[in-house]
């Protein structure tokens, strides 16, 4: 064999494990460029934004509070009040504790200064109160500066416990899948290399501030890449084991293997890069920012698959597969005879099929009014306990509960005292002008509800619109509270705007590629029922039986993206199969030898984004484990039933009118 041929797959895979040696430590480093402040990601024409940028410009210095609360039930002593003072005197310029009116607590507000990173402040201070602490006295820190650095610190994991249970689970499924010790370590290097290369990129466009990234965005790229680059993967090796049955040059059956998959393969990582790009739509910088980082990682994916994997297929050849080489002139898809039992039943009563499946989903449709996402409070975020979380609890039972995270009111100075009274709405504890300063001045309300639950967020909105009714003011109110309403409102708002724009680009995308419009709108009306679905079920697990507080409006909205996305690709994968059989022997034909040769591939693909999907739960965070829930299950559902049973057995109902206005409508 000559050289010649060899040359372009050595090329590839020494090109690659140089890349790869450069970008891998960037996977490490996008911590350090992510941000995970809520108040960052708002737009600008949000009230809060609008407010904290004045804040700004009254304020001498910025500052990110903290609060320091000490417990001893029974009563706290004058050693503790020592104790307590003598401390935080050590951190800041502070007041005198105050103790609580039930004589049972101690706090005191501790402000970080802005511009030190409020987790190395919050360790610290933590350090020192925890030295020699009175026997009995229960000493936390809680306030913004504290649930912040504890949000950072349940990130922390995404690099390190998430890659690692992520590759875990992958490896454990391709070892059952292809029962083989090497050819899953090829996948799970192909992955990696793809993470390199899409934490490079995100690190380039992060730092020189293209893009942002937060710790929910840089979990799902982690989980996209590991799923997407085993998903390709699988389809791309199954394929070249089918060649390797024919052809018995490695080279040749690697290029008949990339030619058959790579038309199905590219439009699926652009059916969910364009379908993540529709977040870019989003009011949420938070949201903006995810687009384009699941892009660059399906893109990532993409490349990857395409050079370097077959690369090394092309090297190994056979040795891949061992101990159970392919054989020259055994055919790999004998093994589909449970796919072809499965399309010979759906074809015997293919209406009774499509029913029954329905009602079934239906069932599940059923449940989705019980989805409570009408938004949390921030402490909720955690699945652990963070100390942070348990000293609000300590502060909401001894003082008044939005102590320390007062909500910020901006107006004109000769307006302020008018405003300021207009401010004593239901739920407001006490009110007092802080600060004066030419045109403008600011007044602090503190609210009787810790400042991120429920009863705080209807507070705010009566507090707006009790001061901008004040002629005049041009009053304006922000602080934490107003900043977690205006995210949630924001958040209904992308919800009903990029829904529709992500069902028009994907049916746009279908019909391009099947040249029909009556199938795109089956496979997105199948979807879409299956998505409606699975939030039902996700309903009733997250209420009844893992007893979660409610969820945030955006995941819903990540939900669909992702489940619509990905599972339009399962059936793109199956669809161009069955098109490709129709040209040959006729639709409802097409259809059974489609499900027969896809059905073995696409199930391992399904399983394995489901499992990878899943992992995001290890990370203590309840966004992450809602949405690991939402996509595992429902590209679960997805793969066993939309595209087993209701696609296959809607269209040999339909017959040939599925591929309608195309010549094809006529087979």
């Amino acid at each position: 064999m000559s050289r010649r041929r060899w040359l372009l797959p050595s090329l590839l895979i020494v090109g690659w494990l140089a890349l790869g040696g450069f970008s891998g430590p960037f996977t490490g480093k996008l911590a350090k460029v992510a941000e995970n402040d809520s108040a960052a990601f708002l737009p600008e024409s949000a009230e809060s934004t609008k407010v904290a940028e004045l804040q700004r410009q009254l304020a001498e210095r910025q500052v990110v509070p903290a609060i320091v609360v000490a417990e001893r039930p029974g009563g706290v002593t004058d050693a503790d009040q020592r104790f307590l003072a003598e401390r935080t005197s050590q951190i800041a310029t502070v007041a005198p504790p105050r103790r609580s009116d039930d004589g049972e607590a101690l706090q005191v507000v501790v402000p970080f200064d802005g511009g030190v990173d409020p987790a190395d402040a919050v360790s610290r201070a933590r350090e020192l109160l925890a030295k020699n602490t009175p026997a009995g006295l229960t000493v936390l820190v809680t306030g913004p500066a504290a649930l912040g650095a504890d949000l950072g610190e349940a990130f922390s994991g995404i690099d390190g416990l998430l890659l690692l249970v992520a590759g875990a689970v992958v490896a454990v499924i391709l070892i059952l899948v292809y029962r083989s010790p090497l050819l899953p370590f090829v996948v799970l290097l192909s992955s990696v290399f793809a993470l390199g290369l899409a934490s490079l990129t995100v690190y380039a466009l992060t730092t020189n501030g293209v893009i942002d990234l937060n710790g929910q965005s840089q979990g799902i790229l982690f989980i996209l890449v590991f799923g997407a680059a085993t998903d390709y993967a699988l389809l791309l090796v199954s394929r070249y084991r089918e060649e390797l049955a024919t052809t018995p040059d490695r080279l040749e059956a690697v290029g008949k293997a990339w030619r058959a998959t790579v038309e199905p393969i590219v439009a699926s990582a652009g059916t969910v890069i364009l379908g993540v790009l529709c977040l870019l739509f989003s009011d949420l910088r938070s949201n903006q920012g995810l687009g384009p980082v699941a892009a660059i990682g399906i893109g990532a994916a993409l490349i990857v698959s395409l050079t370097f994997l077959p690369a090394v297929l092309a090297v190994l050849g056979r040795s891949a597969f061992w101990p159970y080489r392919p054989k020259a002139g055994v055919d790999a898809r004998a093994k589909a005879g449970a796919w072809a039992k499965v399309g010979r039943i759906i074809a015997a009563r293919p209406r009774l099929t499509w029913v029954v499946t329905s009602l079934v989903l239906l069932a599940g449709v059923a449940f989705l009014p019980q989805l409570r996402a009408s938004g949390t409070a921030q402490t909720d975020v955690f699945l652990n306990r963070a100390d942070s979380v348990t000293g609000q609890e300590i502060l909401t039972r001894h003082f008044v509960a939005g102590a320390g995270s007062p909500t910020v009111i901006i107006a004109k100075s000769d307006r302020i005292d008018e405003v300021a009274a207009a401010a004593r709405v239901d739920g407001v504890a006490d009110v007092r002008i802080t600060a004066r300063s030419g045109a403008l001045a600011e007044a602090q309300a503190t609210l009787s509800a810790p400042a991120d639950a429920k009863p705080a967020l209807e507070t705010v909105k009566r507090l707006r619109g009790a001061v901008h009714a004040v002629p005049g003011a041009d009053a304006r109110v922000g602080g934490r509270t107003a900043t977690l309403l205006d995210t949630q409102e924001i958040s209904v708002r992308d919800r009903n705007v990029i829904i529709p724009i992500v069902l028009a680009v994907i049916f746009v995308v279908l019909a391009f590629l099947l040249r029909s419009l009556l199938a795109p709108l089956l496979l997105i009306g199948t979807v879409v029922l299956s998505y409606a679905a699975t939030l039902g079920v996700s309903a009733i697990v997250f209420n009844h039986v893992l007893d979660f507080p409610g969820a945030d409006p955006v995941v819903p909205l990540f939900g669909f993206v992702f489940l619509v996305a990905l599972g339009i690709d399962y059936n793109i994968f199956l669809m161009t199969r069955v098109r490709e059989e129709t040209l040959q022997h006729g639709t409802r034909s097409g259809v059974l030898r489609g499900l027969t040769v896809t059905g073995g591939v696409i199930t391992s693909a399904g399983v394995v984004l489901a499992a990878t999907f899943a992992a995001l739960a290890v990370l203590p965070i309840l966004f992450l484990a809602q949405i690991a829930f939402i996509v595992a299950f429902g590209v679960l559902l997805d793969t066993l039933i939309v595209r087993s049973l209701l696609v296959p057995a809607l269209a040999m109902d339909i017959g040939g009118r599925i591929w309608w206005p195309s010549k094809l409508a006529k087979h």
